[in-house]
């Protein structure tokens, strides 16, 4: 991997650049759909190509559970297996142990948990993390990490933190295919001393890049916010810094003002099946009833497939007849939305305008 800045915002701590991962080239900072199952929901990979999509994010933990990391090297990996070129990252399934915390026994040797697939029980350490990866075969991975609910008392904060750098460590030592990038994972609850001290511990190990985890979990964007300004500051200038599940708009335009690099998050696809479309003047809920005889696209100055061809009032008839093809249109869309955005930030920051863009970006907002 390699990693180059292009430019400084001389007013915010933002900047942009480009991330080399073998033959792929993927200009920052950029949004990676989330793409879990080894699919973005509802959207075929030239789809994705179409909304100009250079990176997604599947997660290890459940292909691991469903086919299994084994066949999908069998088949090629996972690039073969879900017929995508270009480039993918991994998450290893911390944040699933906490969001599945019910099913789930966490020790400083790995987690117990029980499928939520066939109810087995299975065993999980940092070890088997990086082989289930290495197998799947993504450009970026994770280390196994141990992601706090909010809020969170800090002594169980500082334990998480002390398992989490543990775990990094195995990480790095079992880290057998040296083709893929290995980033380490930030996480400390909102505790300045406890990111502090897992941020140091992760340098101190030479990480190719850095996620903040654990953010994005009930605090609100106040305290986010609050952690990523000074988060940023104890990690090395010339790494990715990428801020894991967010997330809206503004979040993306507050991270980047901080000085994040990659992003993921569900919420396009997850908004877009529900009927909820991102738009330059805000959001459209395509299944109220003023939409029902309105010829206009969803979004008049955008330029994706969905709004080049289809009215809100067709787009609100697929909806409210339960037709496949909804969900997948404004899917569509929010992802090239997303992406159309991060263009624009990094169009504004090369020119050095970055905060007069957000400004001028969330004054067109109506909600």
């Amino acid at each position: 991997m390699i990693f180059k800045i292009l430019a400084d915002d001389k007013q915010t701590k933002a900047r942009c650049g480009e991330l080399l991962l073998g033959h792929h080239r993927i200009p920052t900072p950029v949004f990676m759909p989330v793409g879990t199952q080894g699919t973005v929901k509802t959207l075929t990979p030239q789809q994705l190509k179409e909304t100009h999509t250079k990176i997604i994010l599947c997660n290890a933990y459940h292909l691991c559970l469903r086919p299994g990391a084994g066949i999908i090297r069998q088949l090629g990996g996972i690039h073969t297996f879900m017929g995508w070129d270009g480039a993918i990252i991994t998450d290893s399934g911390g944040y699933q142990v906490f969001s599945l915390s019910g099913l789930t026994r966490v020790s400083d040797n790995g987690v117990e948990f029980q499928s939520p697939i066939d109810g087995a029980r299975l065993f999980l350490t940092p070890e088997k993390m990086m082989q289930i990866q290495n197998d799947i075969g993504a450009d970026v991975i994770m280390p196994f990490d141990e992601c706090v609910p909010y809020p969170c008392e800090k002594d169980r904060a500082g334990v998480a933190v002390q398992r989490t750098v543990a775990w990094a460590d195995r990480c790095l030592n079992a880290h057998k295919n040296k083709r893929q990038t290995l980033f380490g994972i930030v996480q400390g609850s909102v505790f300045r001393e406890l990111r502090a001290e897992c941020a140091r511990s992760l340098v101190e190990m030479n990480f190719e890049g850095y996620s903040i985890g654990g953010l994005s979990v009930g605090e609100g964007s106040l305290l986010m916010n609050e952690v990523l300004d000074y988060t940023v500051d104890y990690l090395p200038r010339d790494r990715p810094r990428y801020l894991m599940g967010v997330g809206f708009p503004l979040d993306i335009l507050n991270a980047v003002e901080r000085g994040i690099d990659m992003f993921d998050c569900v919420i396009p696809t997850r908004n877009g099946r529900n009927g909820c479309a991102f738009t330059s003047t805000g959001k459209v809920k395509i299944l109220n009833s003023q939409y029902k005889d309105d010829a206009a696209p969803l979004d008049q100055s955008c330029e994706c497939y969905t709004c080049r061809n289809f009215s809100r009032a067709y787009l609100r008839h697929l909806f409210l007849t339960k037709e496949i093809l909804g969900p997948t249109l404004l899917s569509l869309h929010n992802i090239f939305f997303f992406q159309q955005l991060m263009q624009q930030i990094r169009e504004s920051i090369g020119r050095g305008e970055f905060k007069d863009f957000k400004v001028d970006f969330l004054s067109k907002q109506s909600d």
